[in-house]
């Protein structure tokens, strides 16, 4: 069958079962789009109102259903646009294709109008890249970067497609990519690495789980539920590892990192064993790697070797899915409970507890609104089955720390890259995924006026999202790192905002602010029963900060409570 390049980059996309993409259109694009337009009925095309709002709902597809997210761009600013998305799905794991249209392969190097080296640009930031400059290419070339994007550590590819490629004919036909010769993207499982872990864990007095991610990318959340059940190890998680696990699982003992629970930080350093899951050993996870856990002897699990003794040294590493991995080790530990070490972290979070969780859910009547009962009261009227797509900033570490979920792949958040303004379009991308489960976009109100415009795309394609903007007139966790750390100067951190409820209406989305404690309740009814988009301004103390706290540099068990 001979077609036209840019035909058959729309019968590669429905090949590999896409049936969704977000993009913007233009000059060197152009040819697929036209493409797009005949295939309407097949492809659906979303219009963001900006390419970066792309690659975000791309990511925000590809972290509620598990596929791979595809974002489509013109040359020059079209992709430069799409570079702050593609470098967060990098660093997050998320499979994600970004097509760009780039000048013809005449022109290549002349500085020609919208051209950009976008390969050079993106190649620290992509798991894979390629120019494509004939038309014959683009069927193998699709096929890889589906198979690359999807395969072993997930991450985003970009293929740039000239424009003289994308006008050719070739001769048509497809076959999915299933290998590649010197990528290995799932290793070999070491059996005797796995007795190793087992007998360290059944030897140990105190053992600790920490996971990431990696169970949700890996499809092990049953594994993981089955190892802690039959071990009794108490497990906390990463933010990005968050929803693996119940929230409500009594062995669920918390979250890791600067802002997480007190017990599972404090007590990092008190286990004889650790044992990492999917995870990556983050700086926001172990503080000082120079006290960190040195008393333990580590077991990592882990699918990428360049994560293997990259930050924590490691007495057995299970290089391996962790799937494959973990329904090895299970028949292999023994049946146990834990329970004087279950005390420790119990106590631990009396503390917590009495010291700053009880004020932060039920503030002092002198004091306003806080983040956390509104996270909260959004727990009363979801039941813990939405998905919550947080923005960067305080608000975010609230609602990773007391949101309440019930299932996997329900806590999205743009982590270790820290995007302000992901929120907005990923919880858009999340809900055209999973339109069947309620979607709620927390977002402070700086993070919202960064990508404050996709509203226009929920106007235009009627996906109803739910909004909340707490909104504390600040940049509300560099403020805190201002009060904390540099004698109150909080230099360029007020916000003088717009009228947001103005804006949204001015979308025709339904919108509510909230100004006293009173109305919270109702407004939470009303936005969660809604069955279109809704927008909600919840306006929080100014000031408040959210505890605990590990200073930069410092070792997890120097973590603050106030």
């Amino acid at each position: 069958m001979k077609i036209s390049g840019a035909e058959a980059v729309i019968r590669c996309l429905l090949a590999e079962g896409v049936d969704l993409v977000y993009g913007y259109p233009g000059g060197a694009i152009m040819p697929v789009y036209d493409e797009l337009y005949k295939f309407q009925d097949q492809l659906h095309h979303v219009l963001v109102r900006h390419e970066q709002g792309a690659t975000h709902a791309a990511q925000g597809f590809a972290r509620a259903t598990g596929k791979v997210g595809v974002a489509i761009a013109t040359s020059g600013p079209g992709a430069t646009n799409l570079v702050t998305g593609i470098a967060d799905a990098q660093i997050d794991s998320t499979p994600m294709v970004c097509i760009t249209g780039q000048v013809g392969k005449h022109l290549l190097g002349s500085d020609a109008f919208q051209e950009t080296d976008i390969i050079g640009i993106s190649t620290p930031v992509t798991k894979w890249n390629y120019q494509i400059t004939e038309a014959h290419e683009i069927p193998e070339i699709i096929a890889k970067a589906f198979f690359i994007a999807r395969s072993g550590r997930p991450g985003p590819v970009l293929i740039d497609i000239t424009k003289n490629a994308q006008f050719d004919e070739l001769d048509f036909s497809y076959e999915k990519c299933t290998s590649i010769r010197s990528y290995t993207p799932r290793p070999t499982l070491n059996l005797e690495k796995v007795k190793e872990a087992a007998d360290l864990i059944n030897n140990a007095k105190k053992p600790y789980i920490i996971f990431g991610q990696g169970i949700i990318l890996g499809e092990a959340e049953e594994q993981l539920k089955a190892l802690i059940e039959k071990t009794g190890i108490p497990a906390a998680w990463t933010i990005l590892g968050l929803s693996a696990l119940s929230t409500d699982h009594p062995l669920n003992v918390g979250m890791l990192g600067m802002h997480g629970n007190y017990g599972p930080n404090i007590l990092t350093n008190e286990c004889d064993v650790l044992i990492a899951l999917g995870m990556r050993f983050d700086d926001r996870v172990t503080g000082n790697l120079a006290t960190y856990a040195k008393q333990a002897k580590v077991i990592h699990f882990e699918i990428d070797p360049a994560e293997v003794d990259k930050n924590v040294k490691t007495t057995v590493a299970v290089l391996a899915d962790v799937k494959e991995a973990l329904n090895a080790l299970i028949p292999l530990v023994e049946n146990n409970s834990h329970e004087a070490w279950h005390n420790e972290f119990k106590e631990k979070y009396k503390i917590e507890l009495e010291s700053v969780i009880n004020e932060e859910l039920n503030p002092s009547k002198n004091h306003g609104i806080s983040m956390g009962e509104t996270i909260e009261m959004i727990n009363k009227h979801s039941n813990g089955d939405a998905i919550m797509v947080s923005d960067v900033g305080q608000h975010q570490m609230f609602t990773c720390r007391y949101s309440k979920f019930n299932k996997t792949k329900s806590n999205i958040t743009s982590g270790g890259l820290g995007t302000m303004g992901f929120a907005l379009p990923a919880a858009i991308g999340a809900k055209m995924g999973m339109p069947e489960r309620e979607v709620v976009a927390i977002i402070g109100d700086g993070g919202f006026q960064m990508t404050i415009q996709e509203l226009g795309t929920i106007f235009q394609t009627k996906v109803p999202v739910k909004i909340v903007v707490l909104n504390n007139e600040f940049l509300g966790m560099v403020r805190q790192w201002q009060e904390l750390f540099f004698d109150n100067r909080y230099a360029s951190t007020k916000m003088i905002n717009p009228n947001f409820i103005a804006i949204a209406e001015g979308y025709y989305i339904k919108s509510k602010k909230v100004t006293k404690r009173e109305d919270l309740d109702a407004a939470v009814a009303e936005m969660m029963a809604s069955k279109e988009s809704y927008f909600l301004e919840v306006m929080v103390e100014k000031e408040n900060n959210v505890f605990p706290m590990i200073p930069t540099g410092a070792s997890v068990s120097d973590i603050r409570l106030n």
